[in-house]
């Protein structure tokens, strides 16, 4: 009779087993997705990055990296009426690190810098993260 039990437990742990072997691959395969992006390339957060996006395909969950002087610039995350007007609307999430770190979510992203005239110069940033 222990012979059939430990048989029913050992199988019972093998599926446990195979259980969280599949989701630690799933997750290790959604980390691999999550790629990482410095928004300008070498330039940076700069005047005239509104064009960097394209060509490029971006998940949500992936991370842009937004490196600046944080003296003349800041990086704000706004909707896309704040994006099509460069105002920040109220309660706008608002970077000035000068090395911000944000992760992409599903959907339209939008990014501006809100010191005066430079949105309106092209820094300002669109990216659907698919």
């Amino acid at each position: 009779m222990a012979m059939g039990r430990g048989s029913a437990g050992g199988a019972l742990t093998t599926t446990v087993l195979s259980v969280l072997l599949l989701c630690v691959l799933l997750l290790q395969s959604e980390m691999a997705h999550a790629v990482t992006y410095t928004v300008g390339g070498t330039g940076g957060w700069t005047f005239n990055t509104v064009n960097w996006p394209k060509g490029k395909r971006f998940r949500a969950g992936g991370v842009l990296v937004f490196k600046y002087n944080s003296s003349f610039h800041n990086v704000v995350r706004v909707n896309g009426v704040g994006y099509k007007t460069c105002k920040t609307p109220m309660g706008a999430q608002v970077f000035k690190t000068g090395s911000d770190r944000i992760k992409l979510v599903k959907g339209q992203n939008f990014f501006i810098c809100n010191f005066v005239g430079h949105c309106e110069s092209g820094m300002k940033l669109a990216i659907n993260a698919v």
